[in-house]
């Protein structure tokens, strides 16, 4: 197989030399540049307009006044992940940032992933999905449904174990963080009136709720070697 298709997995890729500005959340390899200014930021964006990334999806950039934030990720049919392609665009992006003095902030980088459950999950899917515009995510078309512009956060489908007395269905939020962040993210909810709901699985995930009982996941790529 072709070294820029083979898959590569979360910890190899933090272990490959030369990419030691990127983390990879829960749908890809994120870096984030610190800038001055918009006209900084657009001169950045301008000099790693060239990188192509993977065939068919180059790299997703978020443009702001103070940083750009760069997504890699190969996709295909059957596949959504890592790839040599993605180590190649990543190498490229680095050596560019540093010719134009930029530095990486990987405290900046986050993923946000949206989780309705309901007692047969699969089955309130089309109605997020012609509500949202969204389409199903080609490689798990039964789980997942994707922005097709790919702007706005990821939803991801279960069965919920514990449905609601009423047999209703339930809402909460997935925030991927580096390794490096979430111990602190979740000492920081915690402190903020948080409870612990579920931490059996840490550092993987951690599930914790507000006051009122609302959950959110702080999830990391930890024992996530897929």
């Amino acid at each position: 197989m072709n070294d820029t298709i083979t898959p590569i997995s979360p910890s190899d890729f933090h272990a490959t030399e030369g990419l030691e500005d990127w983390r990879v959340l829960g749908d890809g390899a994120y870096a984030h540049y610190r800038t001055a200014d918009l006209a900084a930021s657009a001169r950045f964006v301008q000099a790693i307009a060239g990188v192509s990334g993977p065939a068919g999806h180059p790299p997703a950039i978020d443009l702001r006044p103070g940083g750009v934030t760069i997504r890699l990720i190969t996709a295909g049919d059957d596949f959504m992940g890592m790839t040599g392609a993605d180590v190649e665009a990543g190498r490229a992006i680095s050596r560019l940032a540093r010719e134009s003095g930029l530095e990486a902030d990987p405290s900046a980088v986050q993923h946000l992933l949206v989780v309705p459950g309901a007692p047969a999950g699969v089955e309130i899917m089309p109605f997020w999905r012609a509500i949202l515009g969204y389409q199903s995510r080609p490689d798990s078309p039964d789980e997942d449904l994707v922005d097709p512009r790919d702007r706005d956060p990821a939803f991801w489908f279960e069965s919920m174990d514990d449905p609601r007395p009423d047999g209703g269905g339930a809402i909460h939020i997935a925030v991927w963080l580096p390794e490096g962040q979430a111990e602190a993210r979740v000492a920081a909810a915690l402190a903020a009136g948080g409870r612990m709901v579920r931490d059996a699985s840490a550092p993987s995930w951690w599930t914790l709720a507000d006051a009122a009982g609302n959950e959110a996941d702080v999830a990391t790529v930890s024992g996530r070697d897929w």
